[in-house]
């Protein structure tokens, strides 16, 4: 039996716990989707244990030296610093798998039974303090002959890598991960050699952490080009493609016979905990170090960003990491009071950090996400709640989007992905303005009336 129809239609339906339910079979594939994780999540995943060693730990830990600080200066001059100040989280596969069942292509948003909410550039900024303005990541679509990979892999990179790393353009991870263990950075390391080791950490993280495949693997060297110029890498929003490569992940997920996902799931996972109070686990008492970095030359680097908070031992109910069954009851049955719309302390002191970068405006814009291949939308205007607003009814969707899902890299090695989209492109450069404004929700309403009559609440 298929899976029930897709909203076409704007107009938001009466969602009910038997409106979201699939049917059995549906269930059983659905719960296959997200099987391809590494080993040590799915150990980390065993039904009925009460408290778990899930934790997040320092990226720098995967390497056998600590990552220099200065190269963690140069993380902060590309934009990745914060991603790298979060660590990486094991991945929960029963709540990744119940919530793309709630994934709708059509709107980019879950549908739950409280009304529609998605992963948004505010999230992706405020968790993972990535820039979300800036160049749209995209360009020619490289056709290269392995022995000139790995000459381009020297050069950046600073090694060489086996014939038998590559797999067409792509590159395993583990001979990435090796290279960076044998390397030390010490005072003496000329400037070269640190720039090519910051390259491959960040070569790492976009394509192990913020942007994987479902290979688990294998890492697009087409990636390295938007990072050979650290300076120019700056200037490129890494956020909003880093949102369009898990829209892209999630809607393909969606698809019948699909059993992996790829992309920013440790990103949703958090977005997820931040929002669904069933979910979320608790925070153990001992917390890393969330405060500024002093660099070598004295220099301070910015402070950990809010998806560092959720890096630290976490204690679960035992009913909420059993099963995807448990799971899906639980947002089958979530009320009101269960789903927090505003989780960020926008004045605290983590948030505050990073408020100088953050861009509120392009959060509520309606534009295209842009990532070579893949173009997704971005529907604020659906879950204006997460802003504060009242939701009014949404305009229909425009359905001639959904034909950009049949475009990806596949076989397309030399396209021009800046022609092939210049009009999303152009669109991403011009809505970047287009704000939706929206209307106060009531609580805001009557402490604007309470301030206005001189009370306080």
């Amino acid at each position: 039996m298929q899976r029930e129809s897709r909203l076409t239609s704007g107009i938001p339906a009466r969602l009910t716990p038997s409106a979201l339910r699939l049917t059995e079979s549906a269930k059983a594939e659905a719960v296959s989707l997200c099987v391809r994780l590494t080993a040590s999540a799915l150990r980390a995943s065993k039904a009925g244990t009460h408290k778990q060693d899930v934790q997040m730990v320092p990226f720098g830990a995967t390497f056998n030296n600590i990552i220099f600080r200065y190269v963690q200066q140069i993380l902060n001059e590309i934009g990745f610093y914060g991603v790298y100040r979060c660590g990486r989280l094991v991945y929960d596969c029963h709540l990744i798998t119940a919530l793309v069942e709630r994934w709708r292509s059509e709107t980019h948003t879950f549908h739950f039974r409280v009304g529609e909410a998605t992963i948004t550039l505010q999230d992706v900024q405020i968790i993972w303090a990535l820039p979300i303005d800036g160049e749209p990541v995209t360009g020619l679509d490289l056709d290269r002959t392995t022995i000139e990979w790995q000459d381009y892999c020297l050069t950046y990179l600073g090694f060489r890598p086996d014939a038998t790393a590559f797999k067409g353009s792509r590159l395993q991870t583990h001979a990435i991960i090796s290279h960076i263990a044998q390397v030390e950075i010490t005072y003496d390391t000329p400037h070269e050699i640190v720039v090519q080791y910051a390259r491959a950490v960040a070569l790492l993280l976009l394509g192990g952490v913020m942007c994987p495949d479902s290979s688990g693997n294998l890492i697009p060297l087409l990636y390295l080009t938007k990072l050979e110029d650290i300076v120019e890498a700056r200037n490129y929003s890494w956020g909003s493609a880093v949102l369009a490569f898990l829209y892209r992940e999630l809607c393909n997920a969606t698809n019948k016979g699909k059993a992996a996902i790829g992309g920013a799931l440790q990103l949703l996972q958090i977005w997820a905990w931040s929002r669904i109070i069933p979910l979320c686990p608790g925070l153990g008492a001992e917390r890393v170090y969330m405060g500024q970095v002093q660099t070598d030359n004295n220099r301070l680097l910015p402070a950990a960003p809010y998806g560092a908070t959720w890096n630290c031992e976490h204690t679960f109910t035992r009913t909420v990491r059993t099963t995807v069954r448990v799971i899906r009851d639980i947002l089958d049955e979530m009320q009101s009071d269960q789903f927090i719309w505003q989780p960020y302390d926008l004045d605290s002191d983590v948030i505050m950090a990073y408020a100088a970068d953050f861009n509120p405006q392009l959060w509520r814009s309606s534009c295209p996400l842009i990532f070579y291949a893949i173009v997704e939308m971005h529907h604020p205007e659906r879950v204006l709640r997460q802003f504060g607003m009242r939701q009014n009814i949404p305009e229909a969707i425009d359905t001639r989007d959904m034909s950009l899902h049949q475009i990806s890299r596949k076989n397309r090695t030399g396209t021009d992905w800046n022609l092939q989209h210049i009009q999303y492109i152009s669109r991403w450069q011009r809505d970047m303005t287009r704000l939706y404004k929206g209307r106060p929700s009531r609580t805001e309403e009557i402490q604007n009336e309470d301030i206005g009559n001189g009370t306080t609440t």
